[in-house]
């Protein structure tokens, strides 16, 4: 047996190797007259390595030694039967063997359990050779282990499998398995480790002396006559946990708690890890213990100590969070902490839900905190199905709290939090109700429902779907406002779309007003120059004909626009930013939003969305309102994406008389967007393999982040300037563990990196139309990575460690022609 573990980083040290060595004995004890089998397998003369030879100690080698027996049949095993108090290391070494075992002689594909679980097998067949390829990845086994919902958070494992059977005169000669997993984390294959298995059994004598056969009319019979201990056990390898001796438990670390030097600054790399080792200890903490530190803990880092008890997601650390917070006492901004940490939950599970539920429930909560529950509930619920746990109870009294009070809200305000709540949950059964709202709706409720609509994937994107949104931009039953009319535009045109659906809404842009259809037409163009997009191949064909593609139609100015460009390309992740800009014809910015996008592995993530409107502009400028369109009440207000979670809008003003009171009573200071420190990536894997050891994948990463937005508007120099800066950390732990008998070893890879990222907007009034100057730029951003390597075998053990840190430079990122030709034209002039 030749295992080996190697990181496939470089720099990294080398990697960790086993090699080991047994004579086996097989020894028929019964047959009948069928042709089943009873045999006695029997491990001896055991010695493992390298470099020196390592001993088991006497407790493992007499186990070892310890025979099993397997029921066999024409080269399949039937049954298993051992002791099963015997250690989970030694009863798995024992299954890899007897898999080994696991043949047929003519070719096909078959269902076969061994030690990998019951998998899929291919045999092909060449005078005395047999070769079996078993798909790894069709193996199911009793579940172990979990992993992030959203699959760019998750592990991407690449996993080969191939034995050859050499069979001279129906004695089995000679067996080769050999096996290999690539694993690595789904946004950075480079941070990968590579497994390596190798198992060889080769006949050395068919003359051996063993015990004597037993006779008997049943295997029943002969297994009850029989001394051994022999339970009947399962073929595939149990999986093992193992003891971490040097973690620091919750309770030692009270012990040294110094409430006066927390000292913690969210965007950086050292609190980040500082919260990761939390929720380690967190998880392994008891009730008591987790009350204690939320208790003695300053005020400042109670929402630090919430937000790891909500990722830990442990019974006793949810537990103590029920006890602890009070919903009728404790902050508003402690609650929001809380229910957002919930709804960024990476794994969430029904206990988290109906935590969430039970705080939320019969009381008299400030509107935000009730806003941002059930913006959560709707994220937990969506999240819990992915799980494929729609069937909780918890579930389903989730998604009936935000449908009964979706039927019974009174307000605009209401009914949009509930629509959002359902885009979050993406539940397929809801979309006929966000198609209803859709279509009734006010403008507000409207535009909710889309935005629900656009979290749903293209397969649920139907054709009823499809012909509301027709409805809604052609306007075939009522009018709708400009901005519903693109969003329904958007969802036929990100949705596998008919080149007729295209054609339409291309030819209908001729009769849209300026600044309508320029941002309509630049979308257009915008997703035929992405290489990512899923229709540009339709809208290309659709571009060669000249009655669509032709000045007529293109000819259209306004200072709308529609842009998106890579920011970073990987061979595993590619990461856009894309801007929308919606003008009314008077030249006041209607519609902005701002997209980071993650594309990997046919996933998509929307890492950060943000849209700020404006209504109600008109009036302030004199612009008549279009005829069968309501004048809208004067307002302004954002709504955020956070990594495909919708979070509660918030408004910035409604009327002029708060929007003149905010003015004059603004301070000039940042106001905090998001803070805080989310749990991304959450993995935990076992690998069986061939040989019957076993390899462990452990992959946690959290984000710090700290977003503040600020406004500056000056009446008397006619300008408005806003500013929002993202400071971020994200730290990656990513390991694999080998656990044998004799050896333990880890291949460890931590990876940060900090960054800062600024958004400035500057609009000049005084012009006409109005200048607007946008800047996207990136400080220089510190990393730092560091690959580990221990191995302990006995008294001996050894440590290994290599790194590299650096700095990459910052840059500015240009967006487009015309928004460099006016930043230029306005930062001159404040010169």
């Amino acid at each position: 047996m030749d295992v080996q573990l190697v990181d496939a980083s470089t720099p990294s040290p080398q990697g960790a190797w086993l090699q080991a060595e047994a004579l086996v004995q097989l020894h028929q004890l019964w047959r009948d007259r069928g042709g089943e089998e009873l045999l006695q397998v029997q491990v001896q003369d055991s010695t493992g390595g390298p470099p020196e030879e390592i001993a088991l100690s006497q407790e493992a080698q007499a186990e070892l030694q310890q025979p099993v027996f397997i029921s066999w049949n024409s080269g399949k095993v039937k049954a298993f039967y051992g002791d099963e108090a015997e250690s989970i290391l030694i009863s798995n070494l024992k299954r890899g063997i007897i898999s080994l075992l696991q043949l047929q002689p003519h070719a096909g594909t078959a269902m076969e359990e061994d030690v990998s679980g019951r998998c899929q097998v291919t045999y092909t067949t060449s005078n005395h050779s047999i070769t079996k390829t078993k798909d790894l990845l069709s193996c199911t086994k009793p579940k172990s282990g979990f992993t992030s919902v959203n699959k760019i958070f998750g592990v991407e494992w690449q996993p080969t499998s191939r034995s050859q059977y050499m069979v001279k005169d129906n004695l089995l000669q000679s067996v080769l398995a050999e096996e290999s997993h690539v694993v690595s984390p789904a946004l950075r294959s480079t941070t990968g480790i590579k497994i390596s298995s190798r198992q060889q059994l080769q006949l050395v004598s068919t003359q051996t002396s063993g015990p004597a056969e037993v006779t008997g009319q049943r295997l029943e019979d002969v297994l009850s006559v029989m001394e051994e201990q022999h339970q009947p056990l399962g073929m595939p390898s149990l999986p093992f946990r193992r003891v971490c001796t040097l973690c620091p438990s919750l309770r030692a670390y009270l012990k040294g708690f110094d409430s006066q030097s927390v000292k913690m600054d969210t965007s950086k790399a050292a609190t980040t890890w500082q919260f990761q080792r939390l929720i380690q200890m967190l998880r392994g903490a008891k009730k008591r213990d987790i009350l204690q530190l939320l208790r003695r803990a300053p005020e400042a880092m109670i929402p630090f100590v919430v937000e790891a008890a909500v990722a830990a997601q442990s019974v006793a650390s949810l537990a103590a969070l029920s006890d602890f917070l009070d919903f009728s006492k404790d902050p508003k901004s402690l609650l929001e902490k809380f229910l957002y940490a919930a709804a960024f939950s990476p794994r969430p599970s029904g206990d988290l839900l109906c935590l969430v539920l039970d705080k939320l429930d019969g009381k008299q909560l400030a509107p935000e905190v009730q806003e941002t529950g059930i913006v959560a509930v709707g994220s937990l619920v969506g999240k819990l199905c992915r799980q494929k746990l729609c069937g909780l109870q918890e579930v389903e009294r989730g998604v009936e709290t935000i449908l009964t009070g979706l039927r019974g809200a009174e307000e605009e305000s209401k009914t949009v939090i509930y629509l959002l709540a359902l885009g979050n949950a993406v539940l397929p059964k809801t979309i006929p109700t966000l198609l209803d709202h859709a279509e009734e709706g006010p403008a507000t409720v409207t535009t909710a429902a889309i935005s629900a609509l656009r979290q749903f994937p293209p397969q649920h994107i139907s054709d009823k779907v499809k012909r509301a949104m027709r409805r809604i931009f052609h306007e075939t039953r009522k009018s709708y406002e400009k901005t519903c009319r693109l969003a329904a535009a958007e969802i036929l045109l990100d949705n596998e779309p008919l080149p007729m659906d295209v054609i339409n809404i291309l030819l209908a842009a001729s009769e849209l007003e300026t600044e309508m259809a320029m941002f309509l037409l630049l979308k257009v163009q915008n997703n035929l120059h992405a290489d990512h997009h899923p229709a540009r191949k339709i809208m290309k064909d659709i571009m060669r004909d000249p009655r669509i593609n032709n000045y007529n139609l293109f000819s259209k100015v306004g200072i709308s626009s529609s842009f998106s460009g890579p920011l970073t390309v990987t061979q595993d992740l590619l990461s856009t930013f894309g801007l929308d800009l919606l003008f009314l014809e008077g030249g006041f910015l209607r519609k902005s939003v701002s997209d980071f996008s993650l594309l990997s592995h046919g996933q998509r993530l929307r890492a950060a969305q943000v849209t700020i409107e404006a209504q109600g502009m008109e009036s302030m400028v004199g612009e008549n309102v279009l005829e069968g369109e309501e004048e809208p009440e004067l307002m302004a207000g954002m709504s955020a994406i956070f990594f495909d979670v919708q979070l509660r809008p918030i408004v910035f003003f409604q009327g002029y008389t708060d929007l003149m009171a905010k003015v004059l009573l603004s301070s000039g200071e940042p106001t905090s967007v998001v803070k805080g420190n989310l749990l991304l990536m959450d993995h935990h894997q076992v690998i069986p393999l061939q040989s019957g050891l076993q390899v462990t994948i452990r992959l946690q990463g959290g984000l710090g982040l700290d977003i503040s937005a600020n406004m500056d508007v000056s009446i008397w120099e006619q300008e408005l300037k806003t500013s929002i800066n993202t400071r971020g950390s994200l730290a990656i732990d990513f390991q694999a563990e080998l656990d044998a008998p004799f050896l333990q070893a880890t291949l460890r890879n931590q990876m940060e990196v900090e960054t800062s990222i600024h958004f400035d907007t500057m609009l000049k009034f005084s012009s006409s139309p109005v200048l607007m100057c946008l800047q996207l730029r990136e400080e220089q951003v510190p990393y730092r990575e560091i690959f580990t390597v221990s191995k302990s075998a006995g008294s001996q053990s050894s440590t290994t460690r290599k790194g590299r840190q650096g700095i990459l430079p910052g840059r500015e990122f240009a967006l487009h022609g015309a928004n460099s030709r006016v930043c230029n034209l306005l930062l001159r002039a404040e010169e």
